[in-house]
């Protein structure tokens, strides 16, 4: 569950940092920005939802 939380506060960070390299219309820094934000919040939420019993696909059985 920490490493969810602590992606969640990356993602956070991430689509702050989006959000100011945008309005200084630098959009190297903020396509990298809102891929990271993808990357980041994609794995925090499907973590979150792991640990929480989300009823993922069961593999093997």
């Amino acid at each position: 569950m920490a490493i969810g939380i602590m992606f969640l506060l990356v993602a956070i960070l991430c689509l702050i940092g989006a959000i100011r390299e945008i309005s200084k219309r630098n959009f190297l820094g903020a396509g990298y920005a809102i891929v990271s934000l993808a990357f980041f919040g994609w794995f925090s939420i499907m973590t979150i939802i792991d640990v929480l019993g989300g009823g993922g696909v069961q593999v093997g059985a």
